[in-house]
């Protein structure tokens, strides 16, 4: 059974799946019985296209790499053109609404109305925003399960490294006591940098340089990104809903270049954790730089790689580590969600 997909936002994680799924076209259907035609496409910079029948991804990565805008695909292939995102969720004939916007994290908007769009309309939707699953996942959730359709979101914490899918299957039967972790590589970049003499500012501007920080660092410096990933792993992993207005938040912005190379002196480093403890059926959820021993396996995490660990009462402390940004890492994420929609299409038909 083909699987149809219209992309919302069709930015540089869109375009990165779409590649993915171009590539590994023979191997998804030989391994996974995964089919995927994209009927649709919109986005509020590079317009819109849609084909019930499907589109062409190679022209639509060319009209998006060559004219910046996918309604210059060939008029023969397509319908119709200029639908909005709303118009696209709720018209084309997608099962999977992949909801790539970009989304201002202080309201979840506007990817939390697609999202609730799309499950109203009884469509599945796979996400890298963090905004719907940090400030809506109990109502989506509902909603997704109440209308039998799929929410996947696993490259809302790092990216295609499976913070979220590992613990639910692969840690299955254990306690989590406790989840700690780098969930920013920004700012593990720049503590790394301090390491080794640079000032703040230096490490700052070497981490925009080499497009790690924004213009505006303030999200991940400040320990906001972090933030609403811990609210993720807090809502998701351990099954305790909070807001991200409840996570403790503490960046780097304070953290000097002496405060460094004074831990190192007495043997520990600066990490900026994100911690979440569980407490007789509740969460204590932090984000704040702290002091750790350079034997902890935290500690020797350099640069821009994320890392978390899962504090289990069978198996033991876990710990994951991979990259937490990337296109095609992020691109990587959307498709083990599609694969999982997919294999759980396949178990409901057996």
């Amino acid at each position: 059974m083909t699987t149809k997909l219209a992309f919302i936002g069709f930015g540089g994680v869109g375009q990165a799946l779409a590649e993915i799924v171009l590539e590994r076209k023979e191997m998804l259907e030989n391994q996974h019985h995964l089919d995927v035609s994209v009927v649709a496409v919109a986005d509020m910079m590079k317009g819109s296209v849609y084909h019930p029948d499907g589109l062409d991804i190679s022209k639509l990565l060319s009209c998006v790499r060559e004219n910046g805008s996918v309604e210059t695909y060939p008029e023969d292939g397509r319908t119709i053109t200029g639908w909005t995102n709303t118009e696209t969720i709720i018209h084309s004939n997608a099962d999977v609404i992949v909801e790539v916007t970009y989304t201002d994290v202080k309201t979840g908007e506007p990817a939390i109305t697609h999202c609730r769009t799309a499950f109203k309309n009884k469509k599945s939707v796979i996400t890298t925003n963090k905004g719907p699953v940090a400030l809506a996942y109990e109502e989506l959730s509902e909603l997704a399960k109440a209308k039998g359709v799929f929410f996947g979101f696993e490259g809302t914490v790092m990216s295609g490294t499976p913070a979220l899918r590992m613990p639910k299957t692969t840690l299955l039967g254990n306690e989590i006591k406790e989840i700690k972790g780098i969930l920013n590589g920004t700012t593990n970049y720049m503590i790394t940098e301090m390491e080794k003499g640079l000032s703040y500012q230096e490490a700052l501007e070497k981490a925009q340089q080499l497009g790690y920080a924004e213009a505006d660092p303030t999200s991940d410096v400040e320990g906001y990104d972090a933030r609403y990933k811990t609210a993720i792993l807090s809502n998701y992993v351990m099954g305790v809903p909070i807001s991200h207005k409840e996570v403790g938040c503490e960046g780097i912005s304070g953290l000097t270049v002496d405060d460094v190379q004074s831990a190192l002196n007495q043997g520990q480093k600066y990490r900026l954790l994100a911690r979440i403890t569980r407490r007789n059926g509740s969460v204590e959820a932090s984000v704040k730089p702290e002091r750790i021993a350079q034997d902890d396996p935290l500690a020797g995490v350099t640069g821009a790689t994320n890392a978390i660990v899962y504090e289990c009462d069978l198996a033991g402390s876990i710990m994951l580590t991979g990259a937490g940004a990337g296109l095609k890492e992020t691109g990587y994420s959307l498709l083990i969600d599609l694969i999982h929609f997919n294999q759980q299409r396949i178990l409901a038909k057996t």
